[in-house]
């Protein structure tokens, strides 16, 4: 009987996996098989990704790359063996809204939130259509299905994911690769974990962040790596298109 959910004889690319998402996604899917291409454009934290893996018997390399230099990505393309899943998982944050986010916000965001995946997506997927197989997941966020307060350029950058996403699923049905996105709510990120240890009263701030959610807390990255881990997986090859929300039941009710 097969194990399900493994990813032995995959190659998986996983962007932005020096830490928080990328990293738990890069060492499950390593865990369960996969060889892994860590990509991230911080050296030291892809590089302590990489060991970890390795620590634990599992198989990953390491590439520098800023995912929002397009040049920089086609060329790791040419120089890999093609991968069978594509993990565009690289994204930053602004908190604001229009009376302090400028357009330099918007376009640092932009560079790094969409054309980074449409940069990964460029660059791998035509070696998948060719090959009629493959699994590409795009890291959205429920700020791509409902607006965020306080997120105006970040939730701009997450609807476009989204919209990418289910244009290329749309585009390339019949091909056999599947293109599919993940909206998760909070998460226990570096980036959300320092703004909560920044703030006067931490506790608090946790517990606001949290509330938006039903279930009362705010995810772990294992918890969106899982999911991760199911769209990379054969198990869900009638899953196409699709925008997978871990919110908590943020969106419950909107």
């Amino acid at each position: 009987m097969t194990t399900p959910f493994r990813l032995d004889g995959k190659t998986a690319l996983v962007t932005g996996a020096g830490s928080g998402i990328g990293k738990a996604i890069a060492e499950l899917f390593a865990a369960q098989g996969a060889s892994v291409v860590v990509v991230d454009r911080d050296e030291g934290a892809g590089r302590a990704a990489v060991d970890a893996i390795r620590a634990t018997s599992g198989r990953a390399e390491l590439a520098v790359v800023d995912v929002a230099d397009e040049s920089a990505v086609l060329a790791l393309a040419a120089a890999l063996p093609p991968v069978e899943i594509l993990v565009a998982s690289a994204g930053i944050g602004h908190v604001g809204d229009l009376s302090n986010t400028v357009a330099a916000d918007l376009d640092r965001l932009y560079a790094v939130n969409v054309r980074g995946v449409f940069n990964c997506c460029e660059a791998f997927a035509p070696a998948m259509l060719a090959r009629r197989a493959g699994s590409v997941i795009n890291m959205a966020s429920i700020g791509g299905i409902v607006a965020v307060r306080q997120r105006l350029a970040y939730t701009v950058t997450k609807f476009a994911v989204v919209g990418l996403t289910k244009s290329l699923a749309l585009d390339h049905s019949h091909t056999g690769v599947r293109f599919n996105c993940i909206c998760p709510g909070r998460v226990e990120t570096p980036f959300a974990m320092q703004r909560i240890a920044e703030s006067p009263n931490p506790e608090q701030a946790y517990r606001e962040m949290a509330a938006t959610q039903l279930v009362g807390r705010m995810a772990k990255p294992e918890e969106i790596a899982a999911a991760a881990l199911y769209l990379a997986a054969d198990e869900s090859g009638m899953v196409t298109g699709s925008s997978l929300m871990i919110d908590g039941g943020w969106s419950a009710g909107k």
